[in-house]
């Protein structure tokens, strides 16, 4: 029994360092300009299919592979923010989230047009045989999921804590007039957390790929779980997204080993309606859903 709760834990906590970077995707950006932006998943998947087009099919290094996919995904959500978001940043925030759904769909459609509707995947970062556990079995690719998760959160703390831009973009989401009056360009830190909340997507999908094939529309269910991880640890709170992403990773893994694995995809939506219903703000969310004052 252990053997196999320890299984399907492991496996739960790979699935839930993807989540937890799609939230906190998610929260960067609710943070500068209260948007939901539903094209969060689609960055995954880019990552993902990127890696595959630079590795695979250029035949590049690996370490040329990642940086090019990262400045992929990062000149992908650039262009999203200068095309669909500053011309209109001043009316609706609903219109720009529905925006934001336009745009998930365009980006769908263009990666279906590049890569078909075939899965992609490439080999793991490292090879060797997988790590035993008392009885339960961890590839390697897994632990890498694991530790590029926590090094891109230790990178997002010290970025929002310990760097001028990181500590500028804080204020404009505290009081962007306030940001504005001392000098803070609130427009250009708007562009940088879409810039970050792309690649921070990217790194995800490249990461997860090797274990879980690749496919040109898993962009809107990753969008969905990883919201979820934001609203269940509370939306704009950045340790809130890690532990509402590994939850959800591990309930998802639990179900489908232990109920039925048809149940799996379910667990998030449940999870979202049970959060709205009785705790809106979330795990670590004030008495309303506020947003970001100390990630």
């Amino acid at each position: 029994m252990l053997t196999v709760f320890l299984q399907f834990l492991f496996s739960g906590l790979t699935v839930g360092a993807v989540y937890a970077l799609v939230g906190m995707g998610f929260n960067i950006i609710y943070n500068a300009t209260s948007i939901i932006n539903l094209a969060q998943g689609e960055f995954v998947v880019i990552g993902g299919l990127m890696m595959w087009f630079f590795t695979s099919s250029v035949k590049l290094p690996f370490v040329l592979s990642v940086l090019l996919t990262i400045l992929t995904a990062g000149l992908i959500a650039f262009l999203m923010e200068r095309l669909t978001i500053r011309p209109i940043q001043k009316t609706d925030l609903l219109l720009m989230i529905m925006i934001t759904i336009s745009v998930s769909i365009v980006l769908r459609g263009l990666l279906m047009f590049k890569f078909g509707k075939d899965p992609y995947g490439y080999p793991p970062f490292t090879e060797g045989e997988p790590i035993s556990i008392f009885g339960a079995i961890i590839q390697q690719q897994a632990l890498w999921v694991i530790g590029v998760t926590a090094v891109s959160i230790v990178l997002l703390y010290i970025f929002f804590n310990k760097t001028l831009i990181g500590k500028a973009m804080k204020a404009c989401a505290v009081d962007p007039v306030a940001a504005r009056l001392v000098g803070i360009n609130v427009s250009q830190m708007v562009m940088l957390s879409f810039i970050l909340s792309g690649v921070v997507g990217a790194i995800g999908g490249i990461a997860i790929t090797p274990i879980s094939l690749m496919e040109y529309d898993k962009g809107p269910m990753l969008a969905v779980k990883g919201f979820c991880a934001a609203i269940l640890g509370g939306l704009g709170r950045g340790r809130g997204a890690i532990v509402g992403g590994f939850t959800i990773g591990v309930l998802e893994s639990m179900t489908a080993g232990y109920l039925h694995s048809g149940l799996k995809d379910a667990v998030a939506l449940i999870i979202l309606l049970l959060v709205l219903f009785y705790k809106p703000a979330g795990i670590f969310g004030s008495s309303a859903i506020a947003r970001l004052r100390k990630f």
